[in-house]
């Protein structure tokens, strides 16, 4: 049995292209995989709160000295934590806001990038915990930034979440984008057909 994590991060409850995309996912991949196990965490409709000065020192304060309040101050990240560990599969929807990723997803990996548990500091430097996951990134975008598009240097988002879950060993990323939104539905058919061939390639390696 898969268990595949499902991260939306759009604000848009109504018409969100991300969230279609990664409902298609899902309904792809339990076809698929009848048995898996689909679990979802909506850090767009539901935001994780950013993190301050007082959470950054419970993360640093080695779990058998924290105090009660650390303790309770954590307790959200830890589920977010346990929630990736005990993933086979992470699909991350993920909108473009201005060039980058929103607020939310931000969030989510700032809770996520935990030290001693999600990476550690080494001799050699950081290394990451999170390795044999696939991602998928399901991203929308108003225009065009693939490699080869007059704006593809705007692109900080794709680059962004390269760095950031590589940095906790989530370096099996496929990124899907929506692209051209703003145009019409064009982008988003093409990212459908990549969906399904996506999943297709990765049921025949598992036969």
């Amino acid at each position: 049995m898969t268990r595949v994590l499902i991260v939306n991060s759009s604000p848009n409850p109504d018409s969100s292209v991300s969230r279609a995309l990664t409902e298609h996912f899902a309904k792809t991949w339990q076809d698929a995989h009848p048995n898996a196990e689909i679990v979802s965490r909506d850090v767009g409709l539901a935001p994780l709160p950013h993190i301050d000065q007082d959470t950054i020192g419970a993360y640093y304060t080695p779990e058998d000295a924290r105090s009660e309040e650390q303790k309770e101050l954590l307790a959200l990240s830890d589920s977010i934590v346990e929630e990736a560990l005990s993933a086979d599969v992470i699909v991350i929807g993920s909108p473009m806001h201005n060039f980058g990723i929103t607020s939310g997803l931000k969030a989510w990996i700032d809770h996520v990038a935990r030290v001693g548990l999600t990476f550690s500091y080494t001799e050699n430097g950081p290394v990451g915990h999170l390795g044999g996951r696939k991602v998928y990134v399901l991203t929308t975008r108003g225009g065009a930034y693939s490699n080869g598009a007059p704006a593809a240097t705007m692109d900080h988002q794709e680059p962004y979440l390269r760095t950031a879950l590589g940095f906790v060993g989530l370096d099996d990323v496929n990124f899907i984008h929506a692209e051209g939104m703003a145009g019409g539905t064009g982008g988003q058919d093409r990212a459908v057909v990549l969906i399904e061939q996506a999943i297709s390639e990765n049921l025949a390696v598992a036969a």
